[in-house]
């Protein structure tokens, strides 16, 4: 089954422990490879005295980008984990930097992938997440008569309602799904015996934080903690 595209929204930060040693994530959203690279030289300055700042980033939806670092440990145990972390969150422009305070006890190859991985977990579950949907804005415009028909097909099509505005006529702006523009289209048509005005916009990419509606544009661009 593959797994759906999220948008980071908001970056944050998490930390674990594990035998005395600090393991420390950042996560940020990104849209290039340059903001990746300036977010890892930060995070490097910032923690210049730790021993090891690895990190993962994946630019692209198609994930025309992807790299990671172990930046010291043992091949395979941080920058390899952390990217699988991203991956099957199906989170893309995004760049993770674990920093870690060695605590004098050798955790093993295991016991590392472990760590890093932990402590990717731990970062995200501080980051806002959206899942990531595609759809239409579409523009209705009626009589005061259409009306209540207008709301009642959104409300029993689960359609986000952007806006509504009353004048002459009634303007409502609404948010509709990409699977299910056509056939709400067709209702609307058939519901108003072809009364209602339809206006079409542009496909866009978009998600919800509670009730806000989050859009984002072709670069998929976040916020930043």
């Amino acid at each position: 089954m593959e797994t759906a595209s999220k948008i980071l929204y908001e970056g944050g930060q998490g930390e674990i422990i594990e035998k005395k040693s600090r393991f420390i994530a950042n996560i940020f959203p990104v849209t290039t490879e340059e903001e990746a690279l300036e977010k890892i030289t930060a995070m490097r300055k910032k923690y210049y005295d730790a021993r090891h700042n690895c990190f993962a980033y994946i630019l692209g939806e198609n994930k025309d980008t992807v790299r990671c670092s172990d930046d010291g440990e043992p091949s395979g145990t941080a920058g390899r984990p952390m990217l699988d972390i991203l991956d099957g969150q199906g989170i893309y422009n995004v760049v993770a930097v674990v920093t870690r305070y060695f605590g004098g006890t050798l955790l093993g190859t295991g016991g590392l992938v472990r760590a890093y991985s932990g402590a990717m977990k731990e970062g995200l579950n501080h980051c806002v997440l959206l899942e990531k949907e595609t759809g239409y804005p579409l523009t209705v415009t009626v009589d005061y008569n259409e009306v209540g028909k207008i709301q009642y097909l959104a409300r029993t099509n689960e359609i986000r309602e952007l806006s509504c505005e009353y004048g002459n006529e009634v303007v409502f702006r609404v948010l509709v799904p990409e699977e299910k523009i056509d056939s709400f289209e067709t209702a609307l048509t058939e519901k108003t015996a072809a009364k209602a005005k339809l206006e079409r916009g542009e496909k866009l990419c978009y998600g919800f934080h509670g009730d806000e509606v989050i859009q984002m544009d072709k670069r998929q661009e976040g916020k930043e903690s």
